[in-house]
């Protein structure tokens, strides 16, 4: 219960649904097997969305028309992913992921340097629903008020077919690895599509609800969902999604996005640890 406290804080916060840090305590400190271990993972990482999503979407944090967007890569990526475990090396790709974190910290933790009117840091103060002269206008396009900074953060989704590409490989591992996707979707919405820090892992908890939901029915039919394991942490996982939510959204971006690299790095070591034990 109390790992699942942790790992809700930590998902809230980084939009990461918290399964990279609850599979190796499960395996490492309760010796809970792998595949017991990846389904009692994504039913926490349903609950984390589940207790996150209702208040980011009350907030407007979440970009729903984004999200709901990005989920047809993700749910179409999660369907596949079984069939690709069948024929790729799950060591391989471990291995790979591991080599691709480390840049992907890299940049996440110096942040975009840009200031233009598509930064993910632009600020505008103007009255919600003005429509700016200095920047194009588009579907996806949305606001949210930052309470760290006490002002309206307006932005611009741009390169929506890169956070395609990436949501479907993030919902591909989400089946083969049992991690909820959220370290893959939420570098790619902030980095790719330019979306502000805070408003990517709010969009990311209200999307891996849906792609964990998906195979979740896949592990409980085969029998790996164990009731008074899963039940104990998604206990605790509301309880820490509860206190994390309220956190989220007072912490500042800068520290949320290296909060972020740590936890990439941590991804990294750990993927790489297994590739190389497999």
């Amino acid at each position: 219960m109390l790992a699942g406290v942790a790992t809700g804080v930590v998902g809230a916060i980084l939009g990461t649904g918290g399964g990279v840090f609850l599979i190796p305590v499960l395996v490492l400190v309760f010796d809970v097997p792998m595949h017991y271990a990846i389904a009692t993972s994504i039913v926490s990482v349903i609950a984390t969305s589940s207790a996150v999503a209702s208040a980011s979407v009350e907030r407007g944090t979440a970009n729903m028309k984004l999200g709901m967007t990005l989920e047809i890569a993700t749910s179409t990526g999660a369907i596949l992913g079984g069939v690709t475990a069948a024929y790729l090396s799950a060591t391989v790709l471990e291995a790979l992921f591991a080599v691709v974190l480390v840049p992907t910290a890299w940049f996440m933790w110096r942040g975009r340097e840009d200031q233009g009117h598509d930064s993910p840091a632009a600020i505008d103060t103007r009255a919600p629903g003005v429509p700016s002269s200095t920047q194009k206008s588009g579907a996806l396009d949305s606001e949210y008020f930052d309470e760290s900074l006490g002002r309206t953060v307006r932005y611009h989704v741009t390169r929506l077919w890169a956070g395609l590409i990436v949501s479907f490989f993030a919902g591909n591992l989400s089946g083969l690895l049992g991690i909820g996707g959220g370290v893959f979707k939420v570098p790619a919405i902030h980095l790719l599509c330019r979306v502000p820090i805070k408003a990517a892992a709010a969009t990311s908890n209200f999307m891996i609800g849906v792609t964990a939901a998906a195979s979740a029915f896949v592990y409980f039919g085969r029998g790996e969902v164990r009731p008074a394991l899963a039940g104990s942490v998604v206990i605790g996982t509301l309880i820490g999604s509860m206190v994390g939510n309220r956190l989220s959204h007072r912490v500042g971006a800068n520290i949320v996005r290296q909060m972020f690299s740590l936890l990439l790095v941590a991804v990294a070591i750990y993927m790489a640890i297994r590739a190389g034990s497999g």
